[in-house]
């Protein structure tokens, strides 16, 4: 525990100097800040020794439990050797083991891996990656993208033009690349949703034929816009399209990747392989950033020339393949082959789903739902009428805040709370965690 007189500096600093992402400052600056000193298994501690279940994996990255004995010794092995080197007509060891790992878990087909250091990063990568595949192709017209309302793909500006979050995008629509957005409905029963979804993409391409570089997802799960769980059979369905007319189908499985929904890959669930696979978060199980892009020999041939035809593809980072987060990636991808964990969590989200169910009990819960180890209970102010509770009203942050001073960490999205805990949780720990958010929503919506 920090002394008197350091936490107050600590605060001091903070609030002069730190800006908050996804924060209004504003308020920041009138709350009491919760400075996270310490990690233990799911467990986080703060500067005043108070302990909170890590409710959201640290923004969704954390798998095995924070200060893992095996993935600090692989960090700490490989400082010993080197901490970074040059991937840029260089290589190391760890980021080449990676790579051919990767290729060994990932959807057959997916052989080329590209590093980068975060999910924004992986999906620019994917873009400029398939934007530039037509260019070589002799296709200099497919230059559209096809992505999805709700969709968040991060927040540069590339990732920006094919989401579909107003909230977070709107403001930066001039600054944005043109791209093709489908409606998804979500009040429909799921095969309705599936045949509309499915009949707007196929419309887009009909009414684009010929132009369309890509079409981007997140497979499943459309996490940042709400947790909403795409119709059983869609991704076979978007992949089927894809491949009638000749266009590349991108996977976002930043967040849901790494055993996130059940299995290692979303897409996994249909038995798809893209053409283009983005991955991060989950990737160091939330120790470093790393993230990367794995794609087929026939998009990664197409930038094979003689240098002076200029088909290099001209991206990179100067942390790409960064030795440290490669190796502790590598012992991530070992710990969940020794300890066989996605067939070992099946009965852990068997839990989930049915202990989820009682939040129903709530009048303002409207929905609740679930993949995998992934879940989004949905707040309404009258459910009965679908009216939502009004955004100023802060809804989802006062019952984070009331989960907060019970014990956990959770995140709203507008006014869905997100449970997202590491994939290591008891059962145990797991009803301790269900248990914070029943109460925090309860009490927050009790009128």
């Amino acid at each position: 525990m920090q002394s008197l007189k350091d936490r107050e500096q600590l605060i001091s600093w903070d609030r002069k100097h730190l800006w908050h992402p996804f924060t209004q400052m504003q308020d920041w600056l009138d709350e009491h800040p919760v400075i996270i000193a310490r990690g233990e298994g799911i467990y986080l501690t703060d500067i005043d020794g108070n302990r909170y279940i890590d409710g959201i994996a640290s923004m969704w990255t954390n798998v095995h439990g924070h200060n893992h004995p095996d993935l600090n010794a692989a960090l700490k092995n490989q400082i010993d050797s080197i901490s970074h080197a040059t991937l840029l007509g260089y290589s190391n060891i760890p980021a080449i083991e990676l790579a051919q790992k990767l290729v060994e878990i990932t959807p057959v087909g997916l052989n080329k891996v590209f590093y980068s250091d975060n999910g924004s990063t992986a999906v620019e990568v994917a873009l400029k990656m398939a934007f530039q595949y037509w260019q070589h192709r002799g296709q200099p017209q497919r230059n559209l993208f096809v992505h999805f309302d709700n969709a968040y793909h991060g927040d540069t500006i590339g990732a920006m033009s094919v989401g579909g979050i107003d909230t977070f995008h709107s403001t930066f629509n001039s600054l944005l690349f043109d791209a093709v957005r489908v409606s998804t409905p979500q009040h429909v029963s799921d095969a309705e949703r599936r045949t509309l979804w499915l009949n707007a993409v196929a419309r887009v391409l009909a009414d684009n034929e010929g132009k369309i570089a890509g079409i981007i997802l997140e497979p499943l799960i459309q996490g940042a816009g709400g947790m909403l769980i795409a119709p059983k059979g869609f991704l076979n369905g978007l992949a089927a399209l894809a491949k009638k007319w000749n266009t590349l189908l991108i996977v976002d499985e930043v967040m849901t990747g790494f055993g996130r929904t059940g299995k290692m890959w979303a897409c996994e669930h249909e038995n798809i392989s893209p053409d283009i696979l983005c991955t991060a978060k989950g990737l160091t199980a939330g120790y470093l950033p790393l993230a990367a892009t794995l794609t087929t020999d026939e998009i990664y041939s197409a930038f094979l020339a003689d240098y002076s035809e200029r088909k290099t593809f001209f991206h990179g980072h100067t942390y790409t393949g960064n030795p440290l987060g490669c190796a502790v990636a590598l012992e991530n991808i070992a710990i969940f082959a020794r300890e066989d964990l996605i067939d070992k969590l099946q009965s852990t989200i068997t839990h989930f789903e049915q202990k989820l169910q009682r939040f129903y009990e709530l009048k303002h819960v409207a929905d609740v739902r679930v993949c995998g180890m992934a879940a989004g209970i949905e707040l309404m102010k009258d459910t009965s009428k679908n009216i939502p509770y009004p955004y100023e009203e802060k809804v989802g942050i006062h019952v984070c805040k009331a989960a907060l001073s019970k014990g956990a960490i959770l995140r709203p999205l507008v006014n869905t709370i997100v449970l997202m805990p590491p994939l290591q949780i008891s059962i145990s720990e797991l009803d301790a965690l269900l248990d914070i958010a029943y109460s925090a929503i309860d009490e927050v919506t009790f009128q």
